[in-house]
C-alpha cells in the first residue's frame, strides 16, 4: 500500500521560512521523481519542485528559484521541500506526489505524469 505523510506546513510571515517532509511507502523510492506541487483557491495546480532521488536532479518552477530547495533522504525514504523568503503567493496546499515516469515528470511536471499523491499541507504566509 502506497503512503504519504506530509508534514511541516503552518502560518508564517513574509519573509519567513518551512521546512515540508514527505515520507512514502509502499513503491521503490529510489525508482520515482518525488514532488510537490501546490494548489491555492481559485487556480491551477502548480508543479513546485521535483526530485529524483537516485541521482539528485532536481527541478525548480520559475516562480521558486533561489527561494525553495528540494532534498532526499534515501535512508528515510523521505523528501524535503525547505522554503525561505516566503511570500503571501506562496499560500496554498502543498501535495507530495510520485512518478514512475522520471524523464517525463522532471522535463515538465505536469500532474498527469504523477500516479501517487499525498493529502496536502496547509501553507499560509501572511503579509
Amino acid at each position: 500500500e502506497v503512503q504519504f505523510v506530509e508534514s511541516g506546513g503552518g502560518l508564517v510571515q513574509a519573509g519567513g521560512s518551512l521546512r515540508l517532509s514527505c515520507a512514502v511507502s509502499g513503491f521503490t523510492f529510489v525508482q520515482y521523481a518525488i514532488g510537490w506541487f501546490r494548489q491555492a483557491p481559485g487556480k491551477e495546480r502548480e508543479g513546485v519542485s521535483c526530485i529524483t532521488p537516485a541521482d539528485g536532479d532536481t527541478y525548480y518552477a520559475d516562480s521558486v528559484k533561489g527561494r525553495f530547495t528540494i532534498a532526499s533522504d534515501n535512508a528515510k525514504n523521505t523528501v524535503y521541500l525547505q522554503m525561505n523568503n516566503l511570500r503571501p503567493e506562496d499560500t496554498a496546499v502543498y501535495y507530495c506526489a510520485a512518478s514512475s515516469t522520471t524523464a517525463q515528470a522532471m522535463g515538465r511536471m505536469r500532474s498527469r505524469w504523477f500516479e501517487y499523491w499525498g493529502q496536502g499541507t496547509q501553507v499560509t504566509v501572511s503579509s
